[in-house]
C-alpha cells in the first residue's frame, strides 16, 4: 500500500525494501529512545536513592497511564490513514484539531486533581503534581502528530520524533538532578524534554497537503469516539502495567516500595524494548487481509526479544544490577528474572490490546479491567516484595491467555469471513 505524504509524494518505499529500511530506522530509534528513558530513570534511582526514586517512579508512571490519551490518538490516526489513505489531508486536519483541544483539556484535569496526585503518591511538594499537569500537554500533542507520521509510513521524521523522546529526558533530567536531586527537579526536566518531540512533529508536519477526498466519517466526532474507545482500552493496559507500583507505594514499607520500583526499570525495559513491532505491524494489523499473519508474526518475535531479555537477567544479574540502581537494590537481585517475565508478558498483552484497536473490537478492554479489579482485590494479602511480583505475574499470565483465546477467534472469523466474500465475488464474476 502506497501513502500521500507531503506534496503528495509516496513515502520511502512501500515494498519489502522500504519495510525493511522503516523497521531498521524505527527499531534503532525506539531502541534508542527507551535506553534513553530509562537511563534517566536509572540515573535518577542513583542519585535519589530507593525512597525518593519510588516518588519518581510514581509520577513515571502516572505520566504513562496519562500516555493513554497520546496513544490513543495515535493509534487513530495510524489506523484511519492506512486503512483510507486517499482521505489523509482530511484526516491530519481533523486529527491535529482533536489532538491540541484534547492536550489542553487533559493538562486542565491534571491541574485541578493535582492536589490529589500530591496526597495518593506521597510526594514532597506540591509543584511535582502541577509540573506533571504540564508535562501532559507536549505528551499529548506528540501523539497526534505520531499516528500522522505512522499511518503515512513516514518511518524517517517518526524515528525522529521518537529519538526525540528519549534523548532529551536522559540529558536535561540528568542535569536537573545534578543541580538539585529530588523528584521536583526530575520532573522540571521531563517537561522541558518533551518539548522537544512535539517541535519535531510540528516540523515535520507544517507543510499545506494537496485536497484529497473527504468524508463524514473523518469528521472530528467520529475521531473523538474512536479516539475515545482507543484510549480507554489503552487506559486499561497502562492501569494493570503501573497500578503495582502504587500498591507497592500502600502495602509495602517505602524501602520495599523502593526497591520493587528498582526491578520495574527492567520490566518496563522489557516492555517496551520490543515495541517497534508494535509501530510496524499496527498499519498491517488495520487492513483485514494482512491481519492474522501480522499478529502471529508479532507475538512469535515479541516473545523471542522478551525470552532472551529473561535469561540475561538470570545469567548476567550482575550487569542487570548496574542498570537497575547499584548495590543499594541488592535484595532484589535474585527477582530479576522474575521482573523480566513480568514485563514479556505485559508486551505480549500490549500487542493484543494493539491488535484489538486494529480491528477497532472494545470488549476485550472490559477483560483487562477484570484482571485490574483481581489485582487491586489480591493486593491486600501481599505483605512480601516476592509476593507481589508472583501475585502481578500471575494476574498478568491469566490475562494474556484469555487475550490470546479472545483474539485468535475474532481474527479467524473475520478471516473466514473475508475468504466467504472473496469466493462470493468469484463466483459472480
Amino acid at each position: 500500500m502506497t501513502t500521500t505524504t507531503e506534496r503528495g509524494a509516496a513515502p520511502g518505499g512501500s515494498g519489502l525494501r522500504g519495510m525493511l529500511r522503516g523497521s531498521v530506522g524505527i527499531a534503532v530509534a525506539m531502541g534508542v529512545m527507551n535506553i534513553a528513558t530509562y537511563g534517566f530513570q536509572m540515573v535518577a534511582a542513583r542519585l535519589l536513592g530507593p525512597q525518593e526514586y519510588g516518588a519518581v517512579a510514581g509520577l513515571m508512571a502516572l505520566l504513562l497511564v496519562m500516555g493513554v490519551l497520546q496513544l490513543g490518538l495515535q493509534a487513530t490516526a495510524a489506523r484511519r490513514i492506512a486503512a483510507t489513505p486517499g482521505h489523509v489531508a482530511q484526516i491530519e486536519l481533523t486529527i491535529l484539531r482533536v489532538t491540541y483541544r484534547a492536550a489542553l483539556a487533559l493538562g486542565a484535569l491534571m491541574l485541578v486533581l493535582a492536589p490529589a496526585v500530591w496526597v495518593v503518591l506521597r510526594l514532597d511538594s506540591p509543584v511535582s503534581a502541577v509540573l506533571l499537569a504540564f508535562a501532559a500537554v507536549p505528551l499529548t500533542i506528540m501523539g497526534g502528530q505520531a499516528g500522522i507520521l505512522q499511518g503515512e509510513r513516514r518511518w524517517f521524521p517518526l524515528a525522529l520524533l521518537f529519538l526525540g523522546v528519549g534523548v532529551p529526558r536522559v540529558v536535561i533530567g540528568t542535569v536537573c538532578l545534578l543541580i538539585w536531586p529530588s523528584e521536583t527537579s526530575a520532573m522540571f526536566g521531563v517537561l522541558i524534554a518533551l518539548l522537544v518531540p512535539a517541535t519535531i512533529g510540528w516540523f515535520a508536519l507544517r507543510r499545506d497537503r494537496e485536497p484529497g477526498e473527504s468524508s463524514d466519517e473523518h469528521h472530528a466526532r467520529p475521531v473523538i469516539r474512536e479516539t475515545t474507545t482507543a484510549s480507554l482500552a489503552l487506559l486499561a493496559f497502562f492501569v494493570l502495567s503501573n497500578i503495582d507500583i502504587l500498591i507497592a507505594r500502600n502495602v509495602l514499607t517505602l524501602h520495599e516500595a523502593g526497591l520493587y520500583a528498582g526491578g520495574l526499570i527492567l520490566t518496563k525495559a522489557v516492555l517496551f524494548l520490543p515495541q517497534f513491532v508494535v509501530v510496524i505491524a499496527f498499519p498491517s494489523m488495520s487492513t483485514p487481509e494482512q491481519r492474522r499473519r501480522a499478529l502471529l508474526q508479532s507475538l512469535g518475535l515479541v516473545f523471542l526479544i522478551g525470552l532472551i531479555c529473561t535469561i540475561g537477567a538470570w545469567v548476567l544479574s550482575d550487569v542487570a544490577m548496574v542498570f537497575v540502581g547499584g548495590a543499594e537494590y541488592g535484595e532484589v537481585e535474585s527477582l530479576l528474572p522474575r521482573f523480566a517475565v513480568l514485563g514479556t508478558l505485559l508486551a505480549l498483552i500490549q500487542l493484543l490490546v494493539y491488535s484489538v484497536l486494529a480491528r477497532r473490537g472494545t470488549r476485550s478492554a472490559y477483560v483487562i479491567w477484570m484482571a485490574v479489579v483481581v489485582l487491586l482485590a489480591l493486593s491486600p494479602w501481599v505483605t512480601t516484595l516476592s509476593g507481589l511480583v508472583t501475585t502481578v505475574t500471575m494476574v498478568d499470565a491469566a490475562l494474556f491467555a484469555v487475550l490470546l483465546g479472545l483474539t485468535l477467534w475474532r481474527v479467524s472469523d473475520r478471516q473466514t469471513a473475508l475468504a466467504a466474500d472473496r469466493e462470493a465475488a468469484r463466483a459472480e464474476d
